[in-house]
């Protein structure tokens, strides 16, 4: 029995516009709206428009707001400022990943997490039970809407809309200001695509006013609204994890590269096995690869080494448009996961297809 999806706040203007709409992560979300591959060149080259509302926002507030993230997440929350975010991960007990996420300081004594859609519910009961300071814990997942408007043309596209410098607001910084004459809109800028732009937080209410603005006074930029299928193949070009196919609950975060975000000058859950782990050294690591035959590696497909043994397996995989290849991730046995390291990918359970170990980003 197929679960029930919800919709976001502009699931009608989606449709208006000509967009396939698929369930992903328990929403009704735009795939694409007109080719997979001319939005992917959009956000390269120009800019584009993601509708990506599912996402969902907790907001932590009160004096031990901090002391509860500090328990709960892997990076350092304490270098955190007002209007500076970062990127983390929630570790489990068992040596896996929760979910990943970003954090918003807000004020001293506010922060918003920006959590993953499918695990909006898991997440709120995980950092819920962990809150022994009684931390004020608000879910606003239902009531805000997220535009991501990426590219390298994203600042132009935007400008003419806000009195905020975009300009001067560095990566992984953000700023409240009026944006179309919105007050208080969130401006980030984040993104999951590596071609630069800003993630825009607001009130339902406000979002089909917003978007509506945005596709007007990007028009002369380049600017067409972007769905799932390009946000995927994006991300991937970047090396960037998606929760569900490259990290989850039971994949090591120091085995999938995040150490970098794995800080063990502070106690957080499960710090001192993963430190353990990390000092030791890992059996396997999440890499990247192209594919020098033809085929589409897929998830789960096996990795093999030239006789035929099981080395890794494929977590994710697409056809690159910028590279004109096929790419992936996947997790491989050491010594395997040397770069230029040559492996195959069993497409079929008769067809090895060889590819190549590859440092990421692949652009």
């Amino acid at each position: 029995m197929q679960e029930p999806t919800q919709k976001v706040a502009l699931d009608a203007v989606h449709r208006e516009a000509g967009a396939k709409m698929i369930p992903f992560a328990g929403f009704e979300m735009p795939v694409w709206y007109d080719s997979q591959i001319a939005e992917h060149h959009a956000v390269r080259q120009a800019v584009g428009m993601f509708d990506v509302s599912h996402m969902g926002e907790f907001f932590l507030r009160g004096e031990h707001a901090l002391t509860l993230i500090q328990k709960v997440i892997s990076n350092d929350a304490t270098t955190l400022y007002d209007g500076k975010a970062l990127y983390a991960y929630l570790p489990n007990e068992k040596g896996g990943i929760v979910d990943d996420l970003l954090v918003y300081r807000l004020s001293e004594q506010e922060y918003m997490l920006v959590v993953n859609a499918s695990n909006i519910e898991k997440d709120l009961a995980w950092i819920q039970s962990h809150n022994e300071w009684n931390v004020e814990i608000e879910d606003r997942s239902a009531h805000l809407s997220l535009f991501a408007v990426q590219g390298p043309k994203a600042i132009e596209a935007l400008q003419s809309l806000t009195d905020t410098d975009l300009a001067a607001i560095k990566f992984y910084h953000f700023e409240q200001g009026t944006m179309a004459g919105i007050e208080n809109v969130i401006i980030s800028a984040t993104g999951y695509t590596g071609a630069g732009g800003f993630e825009l937080y607001l009130p339902n209410e406000q979002a089909e006013k917003l978007w509506h603005a945005i596709i007007n006074a990007g028009k002369p930029y380049g600017l067409v609204p972007v769905g799932l299928a390009a946000r995927d193949t994006l991300r991937l070009e970047k090396g960037y994890c998606l929760y569900g196919n490259d990290i989850d609950e039971n994949t090591s975060p120091i085995e999938a590269g995040l150490g970098w975000v794995t800080k063990f000058n502070k106690n957080f859950i499960n710090s001192e096995a993963l430190q353990k782990q990390k000092e030791e050294g890992v059996a396997q690591k999440l890499v990247g690869f192209v594919l020098e035959d033809k085929g589409i590696a897929r998830k789960d497909h096996a990795i093999t080494d030239a006789e035929g043994n099981i080395i890794g397996r494929v977590t994710s995989g697409v056809p690159s448009p910028t590279l004109g290849k096929s790419i992936g991730l996947g997790y491989i046995k050491k010594p395997f996961d040397k770069n230029d390291t040559e492996i195959f990918i069993a497409i079929r359970p008769k067809k090895q297809v060889k590819a190549r170990v590859t440092k990421i980003p692949f652009v």
